[in-house]
């Protein structure tokens, strides 16, 4: 195993069968995605969509490491470090629709502020990339925010509706969950979430290229992912001294994920005959590249 694989598995607290995906899946598409950057002097956008919890984070770093080892200067960029702040989401809720307070569906990420960042990363100077607290669930200042050398190659977009398609207005008609059926009756909050894929997002959505999809094996498992994303959470701030009230319990991620029910169903259902890049998921996580 080579020094930095075993540090980064480490650093990450990453069981050692996590080589098994960096060999199997993650290492054939770094060398997939080096021969198409070659292929232009332009930066590359790589969207890399993965339902929560299934490890696009820590795919999307891995990926980073790997290019960088091919001469390819890459960054990662996480969509949920563009989400709106708290304050602007309370603006949306009181105008538009009470469910758009929570985070993380279209519409309440600050869309030309990704495209701002991601235009600058290309060029020679620092580029500043905002960071979001979801333990506090807001940006944090600017001054608090992360700095970028310049001259990227490659940056990788990752996020769990990276590259999503809008749906009809058949499929938007009956609720997918309770959350729908009992606070959104009238469908407005999903039509608005809706038509910012239609609109904002389309624009940021269309540069991806390659798109790359970690497809989970249903919703269902994605459920159990993302109270073990939550459990991890709640360890960091308890080792780092901070409000661990704002963690969510049980009952607060299933309300909570039920807000990407609808979303995370179409990708799972049209995505995966769409994307340039496919690698499975079993339940475990055990990753399978398929093209």
């Amino acid at each position: 195993m080579s020094d930095w694989i075993a540090d980064f598995l480490d650093r990450e607290g990453l069981p050692r069968d996590y080589l098994r995906t960096i060999d199997h899946a993650l290492q054939p598409l770094a060398q997939l995605l080096a021969r198409r950057a070659r292929l232009t002097d332009h930066l590359m956008l790589v969207g890399l969509c993965g339902a929560q919890g299934s490890g696009k984070t820590t795919a999307a770093a891995v990926l980073v490491e790997l290019l960088a080892r091919e001469e390819l200067p890459a960054i990662a960029l996480s969509i949920d470090d563009f989400y709106l702040p708290r304050a602007t989401r309370a603006e949306l809720a009181r105008h538009v629709h009470p469910l758009l307070q929570t985070r993380g569906v279209p519409g309440t990420h600050d869309v030309e502020l990704a495209l701002a960042t991601i235009e600058s990363l290309a060029g020679d100077e620092p580029t500043p990339v905002p960071v979001f607290d979801k333990a506090i669930d807001d940006r944090l200042p600017r001054k608090a925010w992360r700095s970028a050398p310049g001259r990227h190659r490659i940056v990788i977009l990752e996020g769990w509706c990276v590259g999503a398609r809008p749906q009809t207005t058949a499929e938007l008609a009956a609720p997918v969950n309770a959350l729908e059926r009992e606070e959104d009756p009238l469908g407005i909050w999903r039509g608005h979430v809706n038509a910012a894929l239609t609109g904002p997002y389309r624009a940021l959505f269309d540069r991806l290229s390659p798109l790359v999809l970690l497809a989970a094996p249903s919703f269902e498992v994605v459920r159990g992912w993302r109270g073990e994303q939550e459990q991890k959470l709640r360890e960091r701030v308890a080792r780092t001294g901070g409000d661990a009230s704002r963690v969510m319990n049980d009952a607060q991620i299933l309300r909570f994920i039920s807000h990407y029910e609808r979303v995370t169903r179409h990708i799972l259902a049209e995505m995966p005959a769409r994307a340039d890049h496919l690698i499975s998921l079993d339940p475990r996580r055990t990753a399978q590249f398929l093209r």
